[in-house]
């Protein structure tokens, strides 16, 4: 039976695979680089699908000299990469702020299915960027958590959800399919 992280752990063999490769030959340019990967470790398009993966994530970085390219990682990739998560939680903090102001008049509009599919997608919102901000707090000082009053206010936002769950006519089918749906189905392979 195959695992679901399988096809995850796949993509990341491969990322690590074309990022060990041109670490240890800069000097090789794509042609070159894809003689070396190509079929031993994976198919041609393959190795083009996760080279512009990686390109896409500014995890490398490419260079044209001439009619030839050649990859590097991206100097500074570890700031860059902390920057990118700051700024994109901190946005998406001010925007869940915002939407959270509507939520009551927006709410009472939809349907079944529409309240289930927009708390859903709020919650995960909410819990993606409370995660987005542990991990700014862990990489930045895991002693102290620099971002309290931000984990509080996403606190009270998901409590805001719920609420208006509760209140709803189908609260008990919506919060149903709500958690069912963020992935709160907890596995007994995680109890002791």
């Amino acid at each position: 039976m195959m695992s679901q992280f399988e096809p995850e752990q796949i993509a990341l063999e491969r990322e690590r695979k074309v990022l060990e490769t041109i670490q240890k030959n800069p000097e090789l340019h794509h042609n070159a680089l894809i003689r070396l990967i190509v079929p031993k470790s994976m198919a041609k398009t393959t190795f083009e699908k996760t080279r512009d993966n990686l390109i896409e994530k500014n995890v490398l970085s490419c260079i044209t000299k001439g009619n030839r390219k050649f990859y590097q990682i991206t100097e500074k990739y570890e700031k860059k990469s902390i920057q990118l998560i700051e700024r994109i939680t901190t946005s998406n903090f001010h925007h869940l702020k915002h939407e959270i102001k509507r939520i009551d008049e927006n709410f009472n509009r939809k349907d079944v299915n529409e309240k289930i599919f927009s708390s859903t997608q709020m919650l995960r919102q909410l819990l993606q960027t409370d995660n987005g901000l542990t991990l700014l707090d862990s990489i930045k000082n895991s002693k102290k958590t620099l971002y309290k009053d931000e984990h509080l206010e996403l606190q009270e936002m998901i409590s805001v959800v719920f609420h208006c769950i509760a209140n709803q006519e189908d609260s008990e089918l919506i919060l149903t399919s709500v958690i069912s749906c963020i992935g709160f189905g907890f596995s007994k392979s995680f109890e002791r």
